[in-house]
Parts: C-alpha cells; structure tokens; sequence
C-alpha cells in the first residue's frame, strides 16, 4: 500500500449537492468531515501526516472558508500529497427552486432573498472555483446520477456502496413496523400455535421451521419471493438506495414469520450483508381462542 494520501476538498455552490457527494465519498471508503473550520484546517493537515494508516480523506467546505486555497497551497509546498478541489454547481433558477422546495433560508443571506445569499456566494467562491480541479454541474443530475459519476471518477475499485439488507419477523397484532420498506403477510400459511407440541416454541426450533416449511404453499411462497427480491434489488441498488428493510409478518411474531425471515436471510447472506431480527419474538405469545 502507497504511502501517499489522497485529499478531496469538495465545495461548492449551497444546494448544489455537497452533502450527497460528501455520503458518497464515505461509501467509498473516504474518511469524511463536513465543513471543518478552515482555522483548524492546518492541524487537521499535520493529524493526517501523522497517521499514515489514513489513505483517502474528503472535505466539505463551503463558501465561509474563503482561506482555503491558501491553505491548499501550503500543503503541497510542505507534504507529498494527492489533493483535488472538487466544485459542485447549479445554476441560479434551479438552486432558488431547491430552496424553495427545502424552504431553508440561505446560509449567507439568513435573513433575505435566496437569490441575494446565492449571488454573494458565487462571488465569494470564485478565486476557489478557478483553482477547482474538476466541476460538475448538478442541473440535471438526480442523487442516483451524482453519486454514479462521483464513484466513477474516485472510486478505486476496492469500494462501492454497501448495501445492507435487514429481515424482521413481526407481529401484526402488535403493529405494523415503521421503518419496513417491504411488508409480506404470510398468515395465509397454517398456524403452528395450534399445535400443542409446537406452541411454545418458536420459528427458530427445528421442529417449528419444518412444519412451516413443510405447509402447504410455503414452498411456493419462498420460491416466487426470492425471485421477485433477485428482480427487485439490484434494481433498487442501481436507483442508489444503500439499504432495504424486508419485514415478513404473521399474527404474533412467533412462529411463521420467524421461520421465513430465517430462510431469507440466510439465502441472501451469498450476496449481500444480512441482519436478521425478531420484533416480537419475545413479546405474549399469540392468546388461544376463547369461548
């Protein structure tokens, strides 16, 4: 491993989508920082050198820190280093829009017309923009778009974005999960909890799982799932989505849903990192009939 370290100052027009690139270089295996002052810019310079187990680093700026192409510029007197200024852009119509879509005030005109703080900024950021190694224009760029031409010019191949996927067995009769980007019932399956030997148990018992398993449909079920999750997820991760929260449910959380969630994660664990929770899985287990 190169002893060199690569430094990446992104700045920028506010709204432009430093913030976007800023996660982006953080997928990439960048240490990141947002907006560190420019007065301690120095210091953090003489940390880096210090600790060479730091390959890359990315900074956010913005237009407060007009120091920083001196800065720069004392750097590459004093150190070996790869550095590049990365200046994100838009024009005025479309960041006027993206304020009034965001309705935030402008960091440089707090108390006046976005387009006031957007014009003063331009003229602060100019010396910065001139001395910028590369500048991309966000205009027609959608988060997807940025994020895939920033891995395309940065990433070393070692990284991309990680993609995490959480299955969680649920309960219906305690709620819905907030947080669950797809929900799949499967109380269509037969109920082991009316199975005296099964009741107490849970889908993590073998002898739970196989008498799901073994249900009529739960085969069919898993199949046709786990074709629509091959179609659907590299299709998410090509839209830029970084995680996925599949939640399957049955009526207490205990036995079907358990059992589910286990065969799904452990399937997709061959090509994607997998967690797999039990919401409610040591809540009141489901109440017998009453008469």
């Amino acid at each position: 491993m190169t002893n060199e370290q690569e430094i990446v100052i992104i700045t920028g027009m506010s709204g432009a989508g430093k913030t976007i690139a800023m996660q982006a270089f953080e997928d990439m295996g960048f240490l990141t920082t947002d907006n560190l002052p420019i007065a301690l810019l120095g210091q953090f310079f003489k940390m880096l050198e210090a600790n060479t187990s730091v390959q890359k680093v990315a900074l956010v700026v913005d237009a407060r820190s007009i120091e920083l192409v001196g800065s720069i510029d004392e750097m590459w007197r004093n150190r070996q280093t790869t550095t590049k200024i990365l200046f994100l852009d838009a024009n005025n119509q479309e960041l006027v829009a993206r304020y009034k879509e965001s309705r935030r005030q402008h960091p440089l005109a707090p108390s006046g017309r976005v387009l006031e703080g957007i014009e003063k900024e331009r003229r602060v950021l100019e010396e910065i923009k001139n001395h910028a190694d590369m500048l991309i224009n966000t205009d027609d760029l959608s988060t997807r778009q940025l994020r895939k031409m920033l891995f395309t010019k940065f990433s070393d191949g070692n990284h991309r974005a990680p993609f995490n996927v959480q299955v969680m067995s649920f309960g219906f009769k305690y709620g819905l999960p907030l947080d669950a980007d797809l929900v799949w019932d499967v109380r269509f399956l037969t109920n082991p909890f009316y199975d005296p030997k099964l009741r107490d148990l849970t889908g993590l018992d073998q002898p739970v799982y196989d008498y799901v398993m073994q249900t009529d449909g739960a085969e069919e079920f898993f199949n046709s799932y786990m074709k629509l999750l091959k179609l659907t997820i590299p299709r998410y991760i090509a839209e830029g989505k970084t995680s996925l929260v599949i939640a399957i449910g049955c009526t207490g959380g205990q036995h079907r849903s358990v059992a589910f969630a286990e065969r799904i994660g452990r399937t997709l664990e061959a090509n994607y990192q997998v967690r797999v929770t039990h919401r409610d899985i040591e809540l009141r287990k489901e109440s017998s009939v009453k008469s």
